[in-house]
């Protein structure tokens, strides 16, 4: 097997709360744009969380005809949709071995929405009304599925899936399957369509959910009056390549996939660990591989969710990285402000941040960041993007069970 071979990005595609492809849902990431409104896919009126962000004016026939609409999970209609659009923009498919052409894509929970809908058909009607595509459609590796299918990837074709980490994973692993010689290109990133009855409920119930009403009040990430974090959902797919491939066939690159930490804190099934030797270790293994210099200008898109331990640990963990001076001059981030947390979509969503913001030198905001934590003194960036030569991405995922994971994206040099 050939080693060590670079890994670039050479395609794009999104479907979430802030735009219906990656071009809208960058410009307002940029502008700052807030996601977050009232739940309208179920009445909230008994639930102690009132808002979430959803995918809005989406229709999954663009990208389906009406039987698979029907046949598929509203999280793989989702990943569907991004993986086409990354697929057609990337021209990736047919210049690639279908047997060297992966599928690595990441869903935290999967098909949750056709199981709340079969399990009450199930209760209320017994089991012959039970849908005979109920476990198809429900489970976590039919987006994989049905990406490979329709773009005839031969090679591996799976899921990643690591709770809030699964869409970060997912884009590393994929990255490994190019550098190590496994595949020459792959479909990877993350899904998630978990705004229902049960997940709002569970979540709530663990208080985890914000209970604000105010969407100006809701996804606070590293803000005294963060409460929790806002439910999201939609995709993100990114189409990787090897980068000779991709430089021979001329085609626009967004940037170089160049470093991924993947660790577990081994610790507890829903907290991170205090002393976030995970986390740290995470960044630090991405940062290596990405070859860090001092003189790096870093942007870090943290996974900061907006509850209360999360954004403290996570403050500890950017600062063990990269020592406490490196760490109060780089920029961090929280687009979760804005589009909620997408669970297992969300590292891919925080990961074409980071790829847009290299490329435009623009650095999207945490909006409502009104009242800094003193525990989380970092460079949030609050409110208003900014400019900077960046040289060196970050983008932080961790899930419960004490996933941790990192990637490292940087400009394509020759």
């Amino acid at each position: 097997m050939s080693e060590n071979r670079r890994v670039v990005v050479t395609g794009v595609g999104a479907i979430t709360p802030v735009g219906n492809n990656a071009k809208e849902t960058w410009e307002n990431l940029k502008n700052g744009v807030n996601g977050i409104a009232p739940i309208t896919l179920f009445d909230t009126e008994k639930f102690k969380a009132k808002l979430a962000a959803e995918v809005k004016g989406f229709d999954p026939k663009t990208y389906l005809d009406v039987n698979d609409v029907l046949r598929t999970d509203r999280y793989a209609q989702f990943a569907v949709a991004a993986a086409q659009q990354a697929a057609d923009e990337s021209g990736v498919e047919g210049t690639v071995e279908p047997e060297r052409f992966a599928v690595l894509f990441g869903t935290g929970i999967g098909g949750i929405g056709t199981f709340e809908k079969e399990h009450t058909k199930l209760m209320q009607r017994g089991p012959r009304r039970v849908s005979p595509l109920f476990v198809p459609m429900m489970i976590a590796n039919m987006a994989a599925g049905m990406i490979a299918i329709r773009h005839d990837c031969r090679g591996s074709a799976m899921p990643a899936v690591t709770a809030c980490a699964s869409g970060s994973n997912a884009i590393g692993e994929a990255m490994r399957l190019i550098r190590h010689g496994y595949a020459d290109a792959v479909i990877t990133g993350g899904a998630e369509a978990a705004i229902n009855e049960s997940a709002v409920a569970g979540f709530a119930n663990m208080l985890a959910l914000s209970p604000a009403e105010n969407p100006e009040e809701a996804s606070l990430p590293f803000d005294k009056r963060r409460g929790g974090f806002v439910i999201g959902e939609g995709a993100v797919a990114l189409v990787l390549e090897e980068y000779e491939h991709a430089k021979s066939r001329g085609v626009k690159i967004y940037g170089e996939v160049c470093g991924y930490g993947s660790t577990c804190d081994a610790y507890h099934i829903t907290a991170p660990h205090p002393e976030a030797r995970g986390g740290a270790r995470a960044m630090t293994d991405a940062m290596a591989e990405a070859g860090y210099l001092e003189e790096d200008v870093v942007y870090i898109n943290a996974h900061g969710t907006g509850t209360p331990m999360n954004d403290v640990v996570e403050t500890l963990a950017i600062k063990k990285a990269l020592g406490e001076e490196a760490a109060a001059k780089a920029y961090v981030s929280s687009t979760k402000s804005m589009t909620g947390h997408m669970l297992g979509a969300a590292g891919a969503l925080e990961a074409l941040a980071c790829l847009q913001a290299l490329n435009e030198g623009i650095i999207p905001p945490t909006i409502n960041l009104l009242e800094q934590d003193e525990e989380c003194s970092l460079n949030c960036v609050p409110n208003t993007a900014v400019s900077a030569g960046i040289t060196l991405a970050l983008s932080n995922s961790l899930g419960f069970g004490g996933h941790n994971a990192c990637l490292a994206f940087r400009k394509v040099q020759p």
